[in-house]
């Protein structure tokens, strides 16, 4: 099973497809696509549409995976993390992907076992179980490899789990 793992953001959007064998997990790609803060927000929401599109084409997932968009203190960067999320399901939906989300405290719960881990133990922890030989880089990849971890080892039984207060 493929699983595309999505971070979503309108500055910088964490993408990873994970692949599922009989010998565990593996990474087969993970990166960010990067828009420039300079032009409109359509022509940036475009690009992020283009950039992920052919990720899908590339590596055909099976299902995405993505993190939920949560109220943040800055009205601004929820609202083009809403956007970015938006585009992302609008791909998933024009390649008839089924799509599973995630809130940030349920991805490090399935992953680190603690639904509060750092960025970091996160980072170690994805690197540990996809034996790469560095902690996955930038930041949005990792938590990309991170929200497709989640998925393949039943992260919606650990959200169900978090939302019923058995696991924090």
């Amino acid at each position: 099973m493929f699983v595309l793992g999505i971070d979503p953001g309108l500055a910088v959007c964490g993408y990873a497809v994970v692949e599922k064998t009989p010998a565990g997990e593996r990474a087969i790609t993970a990166g960010v696509v990067r828009t420039d803060r300079q032009q409109p927000i359509a022509s940036r929401l475009g690009e992020l549409h283009r950039d992920l599109s052919a990720v899908v084409a590339e590596h055909a997932p099976q299902v995405m995976a993505i993190e939920q968009v949560f109220t943040n203190r800055n009205l601004q960067t929820a609202i083009s993390v809403g956007r970015a999320s938006g585009v992302a399901l609008l791909v998933a939906a024009q390649a008839d992907i089924p799509v599973f989300e995630y809130s940030p405290s349920a991805v490090k719960a399935a992953v680190a076992g603690y639904g509060r881990a750092t960025k970091d133990q996160i980072r170690y922890i994805v690197a540990s179980r996809l034996r790469l030989a560095a902690k996955p880089e930038p930041a949005d990849a990792a938590d990309a490899l991170a929200i497709a971890l989640c998925h393949l080892q039943g992260g919606a039984t650990m959200e169900h789990l978090q939302q019923a207060g058995t696991v924090q």
